[in-house]
């Protein structure tokens, strides 16, 4: 039995375990083989591979990004691209496939499996932890901690120059990175995309925090949307799977804050930080798992699926349903959040 493995979508710390858990187990328990496909779904549109075996992955656990490079190719756009997939698949005489990434990686990968009978796993990822058919995804509590130790940092500061401070996190359609290091970081608002805001009461927070001698933090995600308006663009262009470029709500909130209340506002972006460097020991932890747990699947023959944390169980569930839907911040877990603005 040969192993396919590749890694989609945004890197996100964790990828590397999951890799080195997979080819562990694999190799010793199973006696697999593996073959590594670059950059996401490049590698088997293009026949772009890389040996995997233990020694490959000595030392990978701790490290962040992916050793096999990403992409956001999108093989369903590209001409013959499920042909050229099957054909070089058969061609390195790969079995099964374990696809690891978020809600466009795993989406191709169900097509794939449901509707031309590419045997593949799927594995979670995504730091936005929106994925509805897991708890968690790992990559998340990385962002998090990140996150939340930028906006510990960021509240001295503020205070020293009595400064609103608009710290923007990454979060397309779902603000769980904004709800948790902004409720973990003693943020005074929190904006999430599922809550559209209204400008003029995040100015009357604003304005009673500065009545008490405190600078207030205004954690927002990207994809955060005022009322009456629309969603800040980077600029317009799309991905190979349709996404517009978010980033710029932080800085149109600050200029807003300013222009209202008169206050000093500036801005801080996390972007790109969020989702690169060392693992957390949760997401090493459960990468590991994930890992381990797909190339049982793949002995199985369990075909179709996503490895799923339920709890405390890894579980298998449909990779239809892990793609069916988004996982969105619930409003009474934002109503939460909320005794603390201001």
């Amino acid at each position: 039995m040969r192993v396919g493995v590749l890694t989609g979508g945004g890197d996100c710390p964790g990828l590397n375990a999951v890799i080195r858990a997979a080819v562990r187990k694999g190799v010793q328990d199973y006696g697999y083989s593996f073959t590594g496909f670059r950059d996401g779904w490049r590698g088997p549109l293009a026949g772009d591979i890389v040996p995997l075996d233990i020694p490959a992955v000595r030392g990978i656990l701790p490290r962040g990004g992916t050793i096999l490079g990403s992409s956001r190719t999108n093989p369903l756009k590209a001409e013959n691209g499920i042909r050229r997939i099957k054909e070089n698949l058969t061609k390195y005489e790969v079995d099964a496939l374990i696809a690891i990434g978020g809600e466009d990686t795993l989406g191709v990968a169900a097509r794939l499996s449901d509707e031309y009978g590419v045997p593949c796993v799927g594995v979670p990822k995504t730091i936005d932890n929106d994925l509805s058919a897991t708890d968690y995804t790992f990559g998340f509590d990385t962002a998090v901690n990140i996150a939340t130790e930028a906006i510990d940092r960021l509240h001295t500061t503020a205070e020293s120059h009595m400064r609103v401070l608009v710290v923007e996190v990454m979060g397309r359609h779902a603000g769980w990175i904004a709800l948790h290091s902004g409720l973990a970081g003693g943020a005074n608002v929190i904006l999430i995309p599922e809550q559209r805001f209204d400008v003029q009461q995040v100015c009357g927070w604003v304005e009673s925090r500065f009545k008490v001698r405190y600078a207030p933090i205004v954690v927002v995600a990207e994809g955060a949307t005022p009322k009456g308006g629309e969603m800040v663009l980077k600029d317009g262009s799309l991905d190979s799977f349709g996404h517009v470029r978010l980033s710029g709500v932080g800085e149109w909130l600050a200029k807003e804050i300013e222009r209202r209340t008169g206050k000093e506002a500036r801005t801080t972006v996390l972007g790109h930080v969020q989702r690169g460097g060392t693992p957390s020991a949760f997401d090493r932890w459960l990468a590991t798992r994930f890992g381990l747990h797909a190339i049982e699947a793949v002995r199985d023959e369990a075909y179709g699926v996503m490895v799923s944390l339920r709890g405390t169980d890894v579980v298998r569930v449909p990779l239809a349903d892990a793609t069916a839907k988004l996982k969105t911040v619930d409003p009474k877990l934002y109503a939460e959040a909320g005794v603390f603005f201001g």
